[in-house]
């Protein structure tokens, strides 16, 4: 089934890059285009798409305040950001309002695909170009707020998990068997329901185990 999109940008050229690029995805189409995020709030109400690709710097309303209606107003709609913008602070808050993706603007043809592709599972979506920086706050602020759910040791993996250390070296540092720490993962994926990195950051966000103004 083909999957709808709307695409929400100020700027023509954007929009025309973006639609350009959309059209060569099989299984993609744009139904609607939007100039402002009160259009977009409008249109997303009138055409229901399946996913919004939303600019964060609009005119009138901002992507960001757009977000925070959509999910009261349109909550069956996944949001995928398509922004400039790099900050983890401003990644972060995406997240926490309820964005399933960020994508950047100068990203190629073929991660704009990945991202809806994941976005449209259901996944998570971070551009490869921020998942760094965003990871690096994210591990800099987790706290015992997830002590509920993880014990001291899978909190322990999690962090270097989340650093991009691999399982032999988890083992190797903290001394312990790669099959323990194999197992201490899988753990922490199905407590979590969580099987990404990005998917990690999100929870840490909804969670309020770190904070975009922190």
């Amino acid at each position: 089934m083909t999957c709808r999109v709307l695409l929400a940008d100020d700027h023509a050229v954007i929009r025309a890059g973006v639609r350009a690029m959309i059209q060569d995805i099989d299984d993609f189409t744009i139904v609607g285009e939007a100039e402002d995020g009160k259009e977009t709030v409008e249109m997303a109400r009138e055409l229901e798409p399946d996913i919004i690709l939303l600019d964060i710097s609009m005119k009138k309303v901002s992507g960001l305040e757009a977000l925070q209606a959509l999910n009261r107003h349109s909550p069956e709609c996944k949001v995928l950001i398509l922004s400039m913008h790099t900050g983890p602070e401003v990644v972060l808050e995406a997240l926490q309002k309820g964005a399933h993706g960020y994508l950047l603007k100068d990203a190629a043809a073929y991660e704009l695909r990945l991202a809806l592709e994941a976005v449209r599972r259901g996944d998570r979506y971070l551009s490869s170009a921020i998942v760094q920086p965003v990871i690096e706050q994210a591990v800099s602020k987790v706290n015992s707020n997830a002590e509920h759910t993880l014990t001291q040791r899978q909190l322990e993996i999690l962090r270097l998990i989340t650093r991009g250390e691999s399982t032999r070296s988890i083992a190797n540092g903290l001394g312990l068997s790669v099959k323990t720490v194999e197992a201490h993962r899988a753990q922490i994926m199905k407590r979590l329901q969580i099987h990404d990195v990005p998917g990690l950051v999100l929870y840490a966000v909804r969670e309020g185990i770190i904070s975009p103004d922190d």
